[in-house]
């Protein structure tokens, strides 16, 4: 864990390269020291349909949703949210300047219960 859930106004494909969005929250992840780089799974969902305030089809909006497995302290994971939400907001800044944008972040643990995974990265990361 984490994974990392982007989901973004279809109206943002030529402003933003969402690729490069990407590998910035995994290094922004990394950076924290609370996530390991094999356990990070970042994803983006383009959202066709969607209205924003008064419908202005300028407007657009991304939503970062961080779902992390339990057992971290709540200070731990106040300082990693914090420091993910402002690489978000500086990678978006530039986009910000030129137009109506909503961002929204949520960052969630997952019960420490049922919880299964496979992960055999570690043995093809240098």
């Amino acid at each position: 864990m984490p994974h990392c859930i982007l989901e973004y106004s279809a109206n943002l494909d030529e402003s933003i390269d969402i690729p490069v969005l990407l590998k910035t929250l995994s290094a922004g992840a990394v950076e924290t020291e609370l996530f390991p780089l094999a356990e990070i799974r970042c994803r983006a969902h383009r959202c066709e349909h969607f209205l924003i305030a008064d419908g202005n089809p300028n407007f657009g909006f991304l939503h970062l949703q961080i779902k992390i497995g339990a057992g971290r302290s709540d200070e731990a994971k106040k300082q990693a949210a914090d420091s993910i939400f402002e690489a978000l907001n500086a990678f978006l800044q530039p986009l910000s300047d030129r137009q109506g944008l909503a961002i929204s972040f949520e960052m969630s643990e997952l019960p420490a219960i049922l919880k299964y995974n496979k992960n055999n990265l570690r043995d093809y990361l240098p």
